[in-house]
């Protein structure tokens, strides 16, 4: 009986052995890199991981930006052309913690939509190519021109990530008529640019407006923002504070009809042109900067009804 628990203890603590062995492998960040590179390419330099104490080693002029954005590690390594030495390939990969903070970090470097078919997202110029999946954030940079090699870099990179999460829910609730590609960010603090509204997203939208001789008629941008709060009273505060700022600065119109439900406000930001704002539980959905009133809240029930 006493040979019986002892097999019993050390079976149990052998299991444990391979599991934490398997799962140290797994988030291993530098097993990411991909380790079969294309013909002629060698590696250089690294691989160099940075932690939040050192990133600023790697990144001194945007560490800050990642961590609001839930650093955790990352890793940088240099790749060479051994035909030419100055053609060299940087790699930074970044574990941001989740998906959500990794698609934050990506749209805030992202430009305009040149999708390269990597990940939840890409974004590919003729000389970088950056990508998330999952809770990773990667950056490639080349001293020469060549997108077909940065992008089957990247698909190696990706098809060594096992983080399966999907894109943000939050992302889909934007409706596509008149949305500028490439425009929906995550902040991680300071939505708009207000401590109060604190994380959330926000994207550009564009509308046909003449101008006052109606020579010409020209796109003109105004923003959608979703706020995300802990739970309802939250919400409810932060639109009870934004609603205080206005009556001192800007303009609430306190006879506009409740179109929205009780818990919401129509006026004039000083920063950002007239405002509607609504609250959905523990979101607050608004468009700012419109010309269109009529299309300004069609789009809004839109995206209202899009939140869930």
């Amino acid at each position: 009986m006493r040979n019986d628990i002892k097999l019993l203890v050390i079976s149990f603590l052998i299991s444990i052995f391979i599991w934490s062995h398997a799962f140290a492998k797994e988030i291993s960040i530098e097993s990411l890199l991909p380790r079969k590179l294309p013909e002629g390419w060698t590696q250089i330099s690294g691989p160099e991981i940075y932690t939040q104490k050192t990133l600023f080693e790697r990144i001194n002029g945007q560490a800050e930006l990642f961590f609001k954005y839930g650093f955790q590690k990352s890793v940088f390594t240099i790749y060479q052309n051994k035909n030419n030495s100055k053609d060299q390939i940087e790699l930074d990969l970044y574990d941001m913690g989740n998906a959500l903070q990794a698609f934050g970090i990506f749209s805030r470097f992202r430009s305009d939509v040149r999708p390269a078919g990597v990940g939840l997202e890409s974004y590919l110029e003729d000389t970088s190519l950056l990508f998330y999946k999952g809770r990773y954030f990667v950056m490639l940079y080349a001293t020469e021109t060549d997108p077909s090699l940065l992008k089957r870099m990247a698909l190696t990179i990706s098809s060594s990530i096992a983080d399966s999460t999907p894109a943000p829910k939050e992302i889909d609730t934007f409706p596509k008529d008149g949305l500028k590609p490439g425009s929906i960010e995550y902040h991680a603090e300071g939505l708009l640019g207000y401590q109060f509204f604190k994380r959330g997203f926000q994207a550009v939208y564009l509308e046909k407006v003449e101008d006052r001789d109606k020579l010409r008629v020209e796109d003109r941008e105004f923003n959608l923002f979703l706020a995300i709060f802990n739970n309802s009273q939250d919400a409810e505060g932060a639109l009870n504070t934004y609603r205080g700022s206005l009556l001192k600065r800007g303009k609430v119109d306190s006879t506009a009809p409740a179109r929205f439900g009780p818990n919401g406000l129509e006026g004039e930001d000083p920063n950002r042109g007239k405002v509607i704002v609504v609250q959905k539980g523990f979101y607050l959905a608004g468009i700012t900067g419109f010309d269109s009133a009529g299309r300004a809240e069609k789009l809004l029930e839109e995206f209202v009804k899009n939140i869930q």
